[in-house]
């Protein structure tokens, strides 16, 4: 135990407190070393000592005079000082992260302001847009998407997308549709297919058609990466209503009519073989309309309208040359490979065909009373309105915007009836893009296989129809807006069959082909 010290400093007479072990004035000790630090002193090597009887205790380390004599403070003051300690720091770094917070927002806000004075877009990413897709596999592009890329060139605007200049705060917007967890109750299609077209030049902004690329995009949301599956017309109109990829004739539109050979069935219910008409027992979208009691029905432009166009169930006799397979019809403005239900022998061999195939005439009767409606309707354009590149005629024009008459006449029909008010949906698609020229793309996506039918490819990777774009008008569809994800006409035949609760056939039930999700609609509008 160490004694109580003197109240005054031998040495200098300083003042002294109580315990105190050393003078503040001076340096000296006041009393005996506690035998703890003398052992360790003891055990010390080579720290210098006094002689004994200096300072009244030998073997003591002298300590110079400047160095005065501290003592630890009180488990009280050590708590007062760390929290002091503490304090100071995270005071300072939130100070320094205010500094950077609000450097960053100077400079996102000049970005935006460049952005808009250049005409850019700022928009805020999403989750969804953020996190990979976790339910269903990304698409696979067989090749590269052609210069003039749909993204690129579609002037709408992204779901959520606010347009440059915007500045809203959460109790300004005013709430719009939620989406829908589940495909709408949609109960109506409607299908019109041009033909032959790039996506540019019919959805691109410098389209020569104004009213399908400008006025109808304001209705309707926009499928930029949607994509043709094959080469020819036909060999892409039968994967839509059938989902049986091309044969050798198919692909190149059957310039003689006749029957498919059958050699097997393969993966995804193909039918193995070479030929133009499927047999009977090959499913198809009428096949299963007709099993669930469903109605459906083609309107052929050209065909039963009196004089000296032939009925909406004509077609070549089997193992005959089709005089309309070519570039133009030939005679009249109808080609028979323009009607993929021709290639069914489900159809052609029925005797309700010329039930379900009729003019474009009948369309307005149908259309007056949602009951009288199909419930699958496809229009089929003639060739002087398809918007096919080739004149249907010696002397007429040709290309897309030879397709704007008919469309301002049929789409305000389709949109005004009573059927597409309760429950439609409206797609515009195009069968193929160009397979050769300068417009030439036979682009692909949603994990496309190589047909079984057709020679394997000199580089091994199968190609499709390319990018041709389509439009879905419905009350469940947002007008003015667009979307990038990656479907084809084997998605839109999958999509169908869900909404109409069908199975699905052919390549519409293969692995890694997409349907459109449920958040490609929106609540309806009230």
């Amino acid at each position: 135990m160490v004694g109580d010290a003197p109240t005054g400093c031998s040495s200098c007479g300083g003042p002294l407190a109580p315990g105190q072990q050393y003078c503040l004035e001076c340096g000296s000790r006041t009393g005996p070393r506690r035998p703890e630090l003398a052992r360790l002193k003891a055990g010390a090597q080579g720290a210098p000592t006094a002689a004994a009887g200096e300072g009244g205790d030998a073997g003591r380390t002298v300590l110079p005079a400047w160095i005065p004599a501290m003592r630890l403070p009180s488990l009280p003051i050590c708590g007062v000082l760390l929290m002091v300690f503490f304090g100071s720091g995270i005071a300072l770094g939130a100070y320094q992260r205010h500094r950077a917070d609000n450097a960053l927002a100077q400079a996102a806000a000049q970005q935006i302001r460049i952005l808009a004075a250049g005409g850019g877009k700022v928009s805020t990413p999403t989750p969804e847009a953020s996190t990979p897709a976790e339910t269903q596999p990304a698409p696979e592009k067989s090749n590269p998407k052609p210069a003039q890329a749909p993204a690129a060139t579609a002037p709408e605007k992204e779901h959520g997308e606010e347009e440059p200049g915007e500045q809203t705060t959460p109790s300004e917007k005013t709430p719009g549709p939620a989406p829908l967890t589940k495909l709408p109750p949609v109960k109506h299609v409607f299908l019109i297919t041009l033909s032959d077209q790039p996506y540019a030049k019919v959805f691109g902004p410098s389209s020569p058609s104004p009213y399908l690329s400008h006025t109808l995009l304001g209705q309707g949301e926009l499928l930029t990466g949607y994509y043709a599956v094959a080469h020819n017309e036909l060999a892409n109109l039968v994967a839509l209503v059938s989902g049986q990829g091309p044969t050798t004739q198919t692909a190149e539109n059957c310039p003689t009519y006749e029957p498919v050979i059958v050699k097997g069935t393969g993966a995804d219910e193909q039918v193995l073989g070479n030929g133009c008409v499927y047999p009977t027992a090959t499913a198809s979208l009428p096949s299963e309309l007709e099993a669930s009691r469903l109605s459906w029905r083609a309107y052929v432009q050209g065909t039963n309208e009196g004089g000296s166009t032939p009925s909406g169930c004509v077609h070549p006799e089997l193992g005959h040359s089709d005089p309309t397979s070519g570039p133009s019809p030939g005679s009249g403005t109808y080609s028979t490979f323009r009607n993929p239900f021709m290639y069914l022998a489900s159809v052609t061999n029925a005797s309700s065909c010329a039930q379900h195939m009729t003019g474009l005439s009948a369309l307005g009767g149908d259309l007056a009373s949602a009951s009288r409606t199909p419930n699958f309707v496809y229009i089929i354009p003639d060739r002087c309105n398809d918007g096919n590149p080739n004149p249907c005629r010696p002397g007429a024009s040709a290309g897309v915007k030879d397709s704007e008459g008919l469309l301002r006449r049929l789409v305000p029909q389709i949109t005004g009836s009573p059927a597409f008010k309760q429950d439609g949906l409206l797609v515009i698609t195009v069968d193929q893009a160009p397979s050769s020229g300068p417009f030439e793309d036979s682009s692909s996506c949603c994990s496309q296989t190589l047909f079984p039918n057709l020679p394997t490819p000199e580089d091994g990777l199968p190609s499709g129809g390319g990018s041709v774009g389509a439009l879905l008008i419905s009350p469940w569809v947002k007008g003015g807006s667009t979307t990038s994800e990656s479907f084809n006409h084997f998605s839109l035949l999958k999509t169908i069959n869900q909404l109409f609760g069908l199975r699905q056939t052919g390549y519409a039930g293969a692995r890694g082909v997409p349907a459109f999700p449920p958040a490609l609609f929106i609540a309806r509008h009230s």
